[in-house]
């Protein structure tokens, strides 16, 4: 088995977060979107995952010892591929080519899921969707009575279905995955400006492939700001079983909410802090009153009370009541 990991986008819905790291690498509950995605898909698959391939842009050398770390922690060997233009769902998987083969997941690397299942590897494919009430902005399916998908449309203008691709797909030929975006770019297929991945699994089912639609019990948007602090809510509910507060922070009279993810080093003075907060290391609160929200790492907030907000690396804040999105070594006082 295989995951192919396509996350070369901007990340412009998540601006000021992503102007120094790739989107998928903000953590959730103490670890990045990427890696809890990784992770969460081997959970799910009967056999050992083997390689983990990265479709990436030029985001630098240590985000990419990062994304191979996270491969090496699922036991898999982890490769890295480019896509240096945005031409579509379809080309940044074929920037993958010399993986594309045998059983392989695709997942996107801006949605993260919670499923209660062992993969099945028998169907031609799987496509794992959830109903949504305005299936516009997603690619949808529609099914007919025997459970098989009969019709992808990307982004329908007019309702087609509201059953929307989650962003994770299954794949017994990777091989056939592979020629079918191909045939997209060498005969310029666009749909929307764009080589849509929707397109090539059109054509797949055309010439008789089976796919079916999977179904998860939680589907976990990190789209932009308010959706990603909701998401990381909702995985601090999941793990809250664990221990999330490491030994070497450091609180002093402050009172923790769980749950609530406290990383090394943290420092914690005079504060209420939860429920549904990160902290990432390295980071210091005092004063402060602190919940629903993703501190990340290296922060400095003091007498402050924060609410849904997402705060940056090296970030200083001290200041009023808000809800805040503050990118890295932003520093605000009033």
């Amino acid at each position: 088995m295989r995951i192919i990991v396509p996350m070369a986008g901007m990340g412009k819905r998540m601006r000021p977060h992503t102007l120094t790291i790739p989107k998928p690498l903000i953590p959730i509950a103490g670890k990045p979107i990427v890696q809890r995605l990784v992770e969460d898909i081997a959970k799910v698959c009967n056999q050992q995952v083997e390689e983990v391939a990265f479709i990436i842009g030029r985001f630098g050398e240590e985000v990419e010892k990062k994304l191979l770390s996270i491969a090496t922690s699922v036991g898999a060997k982890g490769t890295i591929y480019y896509q240096d233009q945005p031409l579509g769902t379809a080309h940044a998987i074929l920037c993958a080519a010399p993986s594309l083969k045998g059983n392989l997941v695709v997942a996107f690397a801006d949605t993260l899921f919670k499923a209660d299942f062992k993969l099945d590897t028998s169907p031609d494919g799987t496509i794992w969707v959830q109903k949504v009430e305005d299936p516009r902005p997603f690619g949808v399916v529609t099914v007919d009575d025997k459970g098989y998908i009969t019709k992808f449309v990307e982004k329908p203008d007019t309702f087609v279905s509201d059953l929307a691709i989650i962003g994770i797909y299954y794949f017994k030929d990777g091989e056939y995955l592979k020629n079918e975006c191909q045939y997209l770019i060498d005969n310029n297929i666009k749909d929307k400006g764009e080589f849509q991945l929707t397109n090539a699994l059109d054509n797949m089912k055309n010439k008789g492939s089976k796919f079916i639609p999977g179904q998860v019990s939680e589907w976990l948007d990190c789209g932009n700001k308010d959706s990603t602090v909701q998401t990381n809510e909702r995985y601090l509910e999941f793990i809250k079983h664990e221990e999330l507060i490491s030994k070497n922070a450091s609180l002093h009279h402050s009172v923790i909410i769980p749950p609530v993810y406290v990383a090394d080093n943290v420092q914690i003075v005079n504060s209420v802090i939860g429920p549904h907060v990160s902290i990432g290391k390295g980071t210091k609160i005092s004063d402060s009153i602190v919940k629903k929200s993703i501190i990340q790492e290296n922060a400095i907030i003091k007498n402050a009370i924060i609410d849904n907000s997402m705060v940056g690396n090296y970030a200083h804040y001290e200041c009023k009541p808000a809800d805040l999105s503050i990118g890295d070594y932003n520093v605000i006082k009033s």
